[in-house]
């Protein structure tokens, strides 16, 4: 029977690990999070909650996934047995299904603007009434969809070692390389100072609950915590690899590409007399005309959505790959297998969420469209229950000998890290929570 593969490297392991948590949160979401709370603050405070609540639950999933070595749902049961904790895998197997389901519709969009941009269809054009067409077209968001699952499924059938890092040996890299080249472009372009000052000239005024609340939640969903992705990850990681230096690297990581993101978008917003309050906007509909106005826009406009696809791609291979993982049941030659039939129904899954904004735009959920719903659905319920859940379990049910054993740091850091996960950021999570709720 075909063993259980490992990650060849340490390298291959975090990229990938930093390729699942770099995806639309980082390089869509927090440009326009950061842009309308505030800017330089939200900032300050979204690196401070990455740091004091994000790591410590990516390193609780790191420490649940390689002790148990299998999927999520296999290594809780070998952890807790005879208790219901392995729910949690089944919640993140579902959590994960359904958030990708509707992240590759956003994938397709991707993929739609990268070919317009390849054949230089997106010169001087109308960019709010392209982004209504092509979003409400059934026949080209249907078949952008197809195609984006196709690539997920080609790389994630491959297995660890031939698809998942491989894939994230290449894609990562250049998507640090290309976010540079397009700073550096951004940068120089006359009255970009004044986005650089947005983003680090703090306004105090935006300093409030409210503010280090989403601020806290941006880190929360950004590093991929609370679908199990991570766990997954890690159970692949051979027993010798040091699990503290990996969750830092890739959490210094997302900060660098979040970094990245608003130093790529907020100076040409500010150099070109645009609004960095646009909103959801700021990709498909501001991005695109920023780049019709500037020389070699058309070049830049290609890169930039070639660097979305691959950050977007890397996020879907860790969804895909906690279900494909549960699936194979420890039958490892099935992997092929699962990964289609599993792409495949997540496809058809999906057709409702692609079809939201056309034929079934008039069909309303609790929270808006399919679309709408998928999203509160995942990111906020699915996804906070579950990463508390994770912080209880590694908390509460992990011995302190057990973390011990996987972490092998300093005993005061174990012990700062056990009370986190212990009280700190459950108390987090629930606010972040309640917040959504509250607030809306």
């Amino acid at each position: 029977m075909k063993q259980r593969e490992q990650w060849t490297s340490k390298i291959g392991f975090v990229l990938a690990a930093a390729g699942s948590a770099i995806g639309l949160g980082a390089i869509w979401k927090f440009p326009y999070m950061a842009g309308t709370n505030g800017g330089s603050v939200f900032l300050f405070l979204f690196i401070l909650s990455t740091m004091a609540i994000g790591l410590p639950i990516l390193l609780a999933e790191f420490v649940i996934g390689r002790r148990g070595q299998h999927d999520a749902v296999t290594s809780l049961k070998l952890l807790a047995p005879g208790t219901k904790w392995h729910w949690i895998g089944w919640m993140g197997l579902v959590t994960s299904f359904i958030l990708l389901s509707f992240y590759s519709v956003v994938g397709g969009w991707i993929l739609s603007y990268l070919v317009r941009a390849l054949v230089f269809q997106l010169n001087n054009t109308n960019y709010g009434e392209l982004f209504g067409s092509v979003i409400s077209n059934p026949v080209e968001v249907l078949t952008a969809q197809a195609a984006f699952m196709f690539l997920t499924v080609w790389i994630v059938q491959g297995g660890v070692k031939g698809g998942i890092e491989r894939a994230s040996r290449w894609m990562m890299p250049l998507l640090f390389i290309f976010f540079i080249v397009l700073a550096i472009r951004s940068l120089t372009l006359e009255g970009a100072m004044e986005g650089v000052r947005f983003l680090f000239v703090p306004d105090w005024s935006f300093l409030t609950g409210k503010t280090f609340l989403l601020a806290l939640g941006q880190a929360f969903f950004s590093l991929s915590v609370g679908v199990t992705a991570m766990m997954t990850y890690a159970s692949y990681l051979p027993k010798e690899e040091r699990l503290g230096q990996s969750a830092l690297n890739v959490s210094l990581l997302n900060i660098f590409i979040s970094l990245l993101a608003g130093l790529v978008i907020f100076p040409a917003v500010f150099a070109l007399g645009h609004s960095p309050e646009e909103g959801p906007g700021l990709i498909f509909v501001i991005l695109p005309a920023i780049f019709n106005e500037i020389p070699l826009g058309g070049v830049f406009m290609i890169i930039f959505f070639i660097l979305m696809l691959f950050a977007t791609l890397t996020s879907s291979i860790a969804m895909l790959e906690i279900v494909v993982s549960t699936g194979i049941q420890k039958k490892y030659d099935r992997r092929k297998r699962m990964a289609w039939v599993f792409g495949l129904l997540i496809f058809l899954v999906g057709i409702p969420s692609a079809l939201s904004f056309g034929v079934l735009s008039e069909l309303h959920l609790p929270g808006g469209t399919v679309f709408d719903f998928a999203d509160i659905l995942t990111s906020r319920i699915g996804m906070p229950i579950n990463a508390l859940l994770v912080s209880l379990f590694a908390g509460h049910v992990l011995t302190k000998a057990e973390t011990a054993d996987e972490l092998r740091m300093n005993p005061a850091i174990h012990s700062i890290w056990k009370f986190i996960v212990r009280y700190a950021a459950p108390i987090a999570i629930i606010a972040i929570f309640l917040a959504y709720f509250i607030n809306g």
